[in-house]
Order: structure tokens, then C-alpha cells, then sequence
């Protein structure tokens, strides 16, 4: 099996495939002086949103056209696609969850998107525009998401914002009544499994097997991929098809790996996998009209989803909710 490849920062993606209807629907709007200020791109995570949002930026931003690498296309040697992977664009802002420590943030800094409206009230510097990308707004908390909203709410001329939304449904709806939307579907699971194998050189059962955990989104396959995910299903699968009995030495293995900024990846991954493999359970017990079965396995699902997110808003233990997750499934295992 080849390694996996590591998953490049969208800025840094300059091939673009299934992305045609956007960038047409972009393109037509510009040709016709209809130019949306904020542009809302929705869709599964891992489908090429933020991809698109640099793509059309560097455009915006004076980039030569390349039509070989598609509408939007540019060439990464152009002058402008240097200063915008290099971070240094005076007309770009980017907001995004800042890293410190080699541990990422969980939301987006107020103070960072407090810096929009002073961004946008200067004229472009070298550009036709000046453009945002704020990736993700769901990523903001309401005070970050109302600094984005005053500049929503005063246009800026000669300004564009992208907004890249995973769950566009939580969002401010006055953020969403302000902008345009695209929507950017995920592939076919055969077209992410051939993408996987092009850029991992995995064999074709293990991209199948990905492309069916991301549910099509290519570039979340890809990040599946990086973050050990098929091992850890396999792990989750063992775990589960033995219970009520547990390997409790494998087990405080595991859960010893929960540890630091990997071990918060990683802690993300196993529940990710036990949420997924618990919900087919459930599923099962409903077709079997296993009643308190059912109740018992969408119950401990909902939990599984949840609490990633609770143990980073109360910074719980990891292990000590990984173990409470473990006895919750004993239990459920014995009814």
C-alpha cells in the first residue's frame, strides 16, 4: 500500500474537477454586472468549497486565465497565485481557525473578524477587488458572526466575501438573507474512490471502503485517509462485535492515545466511527422491530454525536468519556 498522501491546503489545489457548475454560475453573474458582494457556499464538507472560494478569489484578483485547469483556472506560477499561497496578497483576507501550539482553535477569533470592516473600507491596493474567505463560518460564535454581519449588512464596492458553510441551516439567518448561495453536491462514491486511489495510490477496496465513510465528499475521503480512519474502523468493528466482553488492555491502549492535539484528532475519529457503526445497530434493531433495542442504540448515536463537541466546550477528560461511552455500550450490548 503506497502512503497516503497528505491533504493540501485548498490555496494550494489548482486542479479542480465537478466544480464546473459554480464557477459557471460565478462567471455568468460577472459577465453580467450582477457580481454578488457575499457568495454563501454550502454543501457537505470535503466537496471542494473553499477550493472553489480561492479559485475564484485569485480571479477576482487579476490571476491570467488558464482554461486548461478549468473555468476558473490559474496557473500556480502566475504572479497573483504566488501571493495568495504565499498568504501575502494585500487584497486577500482569509479567516480561518488560527493554530497556536500546533493546536487549532475551536472557533474563529472575534477579534479576526472585527478586522473585515477595516479590510473592505480601503480601496484595492493591486487588485480589481478585495476579497474575503472566511472558511468556515459555521466555525464563528455569534460575536465573530456579527462582526461578519455589519459588513454584510453595508456592501463594500469593489469587494467580494466568500462564506464557506458546512451546515448552512445554523447560521445567522440574517448572514444567509445577504448572501447568494451555491451549492456544491458530493460526487458519485465511485468518482471519490477513483480520486483516492489517483492521489493516495491506495488499492481500490480501501478507497471504496472511504469513499463510503465520507458519503462522496472527495477531499473528506482524503482527510479520512490521513487520519488513520480505516484502522480505526476496523478497531471500532472488533470492539463492538465482542460486546458485552471487552479486551480492557486494548482498550486503555487506545484511550492512552486520546492524549494532546493528535490524541484530540484521534479521539474525534474513534467516536466518529463508534457514532456510524452504533447507528447501522440501530438500524438493524428497527428492521428486526426490536423496539427497546432500537430506543437503547439511537439514544447512545445521539450521544456518540454529541459528545466530541461537549468534551471540548467543558474540556472534559477524553479517556474518562471514552470509558463512559464503552459502559454505555456493555450495556446496551446486554438487552
Amino acid at each position: 500500500m503506497t502512503a497516503t498522501a497528505e491533504t493540501p491546503h485548498p490555496r494550494d489545489v489548482f486542479d479542480y474537477k465537478d466544480g464546473s457548475g459554480a464557477e459557471q454560475a460565478f462567471l455568468d453573474a460577472q459577465a453580467r454586472g450582477r457580481l454578488h458582494h457575499a457568495w454563501l457556499l454550502c454543501g457537505p464538507e470535503g466537496v471542494g468549497k473553499a477550493t472553489f472560494a480561492y479559485r475564484a478569489a485569485r480571479r477576482l484578483l487579476g490571476a491570467a486565465p488558464d482554461p486548461a485547469r478549468g473555468l476558473l483556472g490559474a496557473a500556480p506560477n502566475d504572479p497573483v497565485c504566488r501571493q495568495v499561497a504565499s498568504q501575502s496578497h494585500p487584497d486577500l483576507l482569509v479567516l480561518e481557525r488560527a493554530v497556536e501550539d500546533g493546536k487549532t482553535k475551536k472557533f474563529i477569533a472575534v477579534d479576526d473578524a472585527r478586522r473585515m470592516p477595516e479590510f473592505f473600507s480601503k480601496a484595492p491596493g493591486s487588485a480589481p477587488f478585495r476579497v474575503a474567505i472566511i472558511d468556515s463560518v459555521d466555525e464563528m460564535n455569534i460575536n465573530a458572526a456579527n462582526a461578519v454581519l455589519k459588513t454584510l449588512e453595508e456592501p463594500p464596492e469593489r469587494g467580494v466575501i466568500f462564506l464557506v458553510s458546512h451546515a448552512p441551516g445554523k447560521l445567522l439567518p440574517t448572514i444567509r438573507s445577504r448572501c447568494r448561495r451555491l451549492t456544491f453536491a458530493s460526487w458519485s462514491e465511485e468518482r471519490a474512490a477513483a480520486f483516492v486511489i489517483d492521489r493516495t495510490g491506495l488499492d481500490a477496496d480501501r478507497a471504496a471502503r472511504l469513499a463510503q465513510m465520507a458519503r462522496g465528499a472527495p477531499g473528506r475521503a482524503l482527510a479520512l485517509a490521513q487520519r488513520g480512519a480505516l484502522e480505526v474502523d476496523q478497531t471500532v468493528a472488533d470492539l463492538l462485535g465482542n460486546l458485552p466482553a471487552t479486551d480492557e488492555a486494548a482498550l486503555l491502549a487506545l484511550a492512552d492515545t486520546f492524549r494532546g492535539a493528535e490524541g484530540a484528532e484521534r479521539f474525534a475519529t474513534v467516536l466518529e466511527r463508534l457514532a456510524e457503526q452504533v447507528r447501522e445497530r440501530a438500524l438493524a434493531a428497527a428492521t428486526a422491530s426490536a423496539g427497546v433495542a432500537v430506543d437503547r442504540w439511537a439514544a447512545l448515536w445521539e450521544r456518540l454525536t454529541a459528545l466530541p463537541a461537549e468534551v471540548d466546550a467543558v474540556n472534559l477528560d477524553r479517556a474518562d468519556a471514552f470509558w463512559s461511552v464503552i459502559a454505555d455500550l456493555k450495556a446496551a450490548a446486554r438487552l
